[in-house]
């Protein structure tokens, strides 16, 4: 029987997905710590765990370990498994694990992952393929790095997540603009980065005891910048079913390579990628987490099983059965138009009817919901086939066909 603490600061659906699927384990004996009402957790979810403990703050280390301390009674001894899926976790649970001594990513190798200047740093001493970067406590480094590295830069706090508070600098003007609006410290640095442009992918991994296991492939229809930088346009993610073309050949070489460099011993990991327009490629990012915009459940579907409790399988009983890619899948995230809420979808009658065989699950933005403010948007549609341009076909009738208006 493994003891186990799931840290689930907040009771949103798919962490609680998450959840549901570590308890479900056998062999498992689990506790929660939320920083939410212990009763947002629904009712057959609370049965199947031995406690329920809540904090101020999830995110705080100390917070976190005399939580941990505290469950030891209810778990039957010490916890042997310190888990949680969100990307701003990650440093403080494994802060937490190496000062309970418990079993897991450490916080050097968590740091790697989430510090993407340092993650940079390292990647770049193994010789790996990414994009000019400094980190700017200054402004006048900032601007020492414009003038020689160029412009368009990006400009993104080190511990982002994904594309979230990123935005695009075009020229010195732009930035020192910026740099008044959000003036960088020692303690608040700014990083800012070449600006790729080609095409971008995700690299989602699974690794076991230091082996790359499992690898999927995403392809962006636009680049995730471009979507935040145009509230209006409604995007899409497209799983090929063949992955293992000439194509793809310099992401398997690098990407693993770029895992050993920074540390990754057994777990899922979220890599986002560039194919400049000259064929190199370049790391973006990569974290030490499941891949969130659904695309754990796309990957799910494309290769007909389920991410979520392999996931959990493997950082608790540390065992993974590789599946074999059977499917092309692809999801359109719905964006509204406009500002306010919800009122009008127009298209998904359409789509039903002309899409219906491939639709395997969807999410329409419901009347008068206010806009999500997110760049997955109010709503998504999920598609699958054998035949991948089947799946690309359908995703480009669902973006020019719905609409979600806004008012």
């Amino acid at each position: 029987m493994v003891r186990v603490v799931f840290v689930a600061p907040f009771a949103a659906d798919t962490t609680l997905r998450f959840v549901r699927c570590a308890a479900e384990l056998p062999d498992v004996r689990m506790a929660v710590i939320t920083q939410d009402d212990p009763e947002k957790l629904p009712e057959p979810l609370r049965a199947r765990l031995v406690a329920v403990r809540r904090v101020g703050n999830a995110l705080d280390a100390g917070e976190l370990a005399s939580a941990v301390r505290a469950l030891e009674a209810q778990l039957g001894g010490p916890a042997e498994r310190l888990i949680g899926v969100l990307e701003q976790l990650q440093v403080p649970l494994a802060e937490v694990r190496e000062q309970l001594r418990i079993r897991g990513m450490d916080a050097q190798e968590a740091r790697n992952f989430r510090d993407k200047s340092r993650m940079k740093d390292v990647l770049r001493a193994h010789g790996l393929p990414c994009a000019q970067h400094r980190l700017c406590p200054t402004e006048t480094e900032a601007l020492e790095f414009a003038a020689r590295a160029g412009f368009p830069l990006v400009a993104k706090p080190p511990a982002g997540a994904g594309a979230r508070n990123t935005l695009r600098v075009e020229n010195m003007d732009e930035l020192r603009g910026y740099l008044r609006s959000a003036p960088p410290s020692q303690a608040a640095p700014l990083l800012l980065e070449e600006f790729i442009t080609g095409e971008e992918f995700s690299f989602d991994t699974v690794t076991l005891h230091g082996r790359h296991l499992f690898h999927s492939i995403n392809v962006y229809a636009p680049a995730p910048l471009t979507v935040l930088e145009n509230a209006w346009i409604q995007w899409a993610v497209l799983l090929p079913r063949r992955i293992d073309t000439p194509e793809f050949a310099p992401i398997f070489d690098a990407g693993p390579r770029a895992l050993d460099a920074l540390g990754m011993h057994t777990g899922v990991t979220h890599m986002e990628w560039f194919r400049r327009p000259d064929g190199r490629i370049a790391i973006s990012e990569v974290a030490a987490r499941p891949p969130g915009a659904q695309f754990t459940t796309l990957i799910s579907y494309a290769h007909d099983f389920d991410l979520y409790t392999a996931w959990a399988r493997l950082v608790i009983h540390e065992q993974f059965d590789v599946p074999q890619r059977q499917f092309s899948v692809g999801a359109a995230y719905l964006r509204g138009q406009g500002e306010g809420r919800v009122v009008a979808i127009e298209g998904l009658d359409e789509v039903r009817r002309e899409l219906g065989p491939l639709v395997v699950e969807w999410k329409p933005p419901a009347l008068g919901a206010s806009a999500s403010g997110t760049y997955e948007g109010e709503g998504f549609i999920i598609v699958r086939h054998p035949d991948t341009a089947a799946v690309r076909d359908a995703l480009t009738k669902i973006v020019r066909t719905v609409r979600v208006r806004l008012g």
